[in-house]
């Protein structure tokens, strides 16, 4: 790894992005390119710039770390995926590594661990917190069972910008938002609505809710208010 990684940076944080580029740029291996703090901005960053690596944390304010993943390993797959969060929910963590992520730093270990990790995913290994570790690879183990469920329904018939309105609906979000967060029309959010509903049997947000639970493609404790 001698020559020198890039490296983008999607945190909604500035103090915490202002942490991690200190704790990189230590290190003459690595060059923070850039820092986004929305999703979608870093989406555009990682077309744009094309790093190594993106360090990605879970919570975001407009589309989550694991969307974010899912997005960047699909169109970029040549970059690697760094989780970098305090997200409390081993849930997340696991599906971002379905997603394509290949290491997870916890933020309270992450002067400590972050380049430990980092040296570990551009090598093309995998790396695992220890204070998580345990519990991902347990939760990891229940993906191939519900994989195997999803696949038996009519959600794989949907396309990935279907999949990726349908989550964003069944999480609260409105035909506006999601316009706005996907840089499409409302008009085509709606086409999108009807599409899912015919492809799923499904004929009210609330069944799409509750479908989208079933598969876990949502927590279901942000609904209960």
């Amino acid at each position: 790894m001698s020559q020198t990684k890039n490296i983008l940076i999607i945190d909604d944080h500035p103090l915490f992005r202002e942490g991690l580029k200190s704790i990189l740029e230590r290190d003459k291996r690595f060059r923070v390119v850039g820092e986004a703090g929305t999703g979608r901005k870093g989406l555009k960053m990682a077309r744009e710039l094309k790093p190594n690596l993106a360090v990605v944390d879970i919570s975001l304010p407009d589309i989550n770390g694991v969307q974010v993943t899912t997005e960047i390993r699909a169109h970029l797959p040549e970059i690697k995926i760094m989780i970098v969060s305090m997200h409390s929910k081993i849930d997340y963590i696991a599906e971002a590594f379905q997603a394509g992520a290949t290491g997870y730093v916890a933020k309270d270990s992450a002067s400590d661990r972050l380049i430990q990790g980092i040296d570990s995913v551009l090598k093309g290994e995998c790396f695992l917190d220890s204070s998580v570790s345990h519990q991902v690879v347990e939760k990891l183990m229940q993906f191939p069972v519900k994989n195997a469920k999803i696949t038996d329904v009519d959600y794989g018939a949907l396309t990935p910008r279907e999949q990726e309105v349908m989550r964003l609906l069944a999480e609260g979000s409105t035909p506006k938002e999601i316009a706005h967060m996907l840089c499409i029309s409302p008009k085509t959010v709606e086409n999108h609505r009807s599409n899912i509903m015919k492809k799923l049997g499904v004929h009210s947000t609330m069944d799409l809710v509750r479908y989208a639970a079933r598969l876990g493609l949502i927590d279901v404790e942000l609904w209960k208010e």
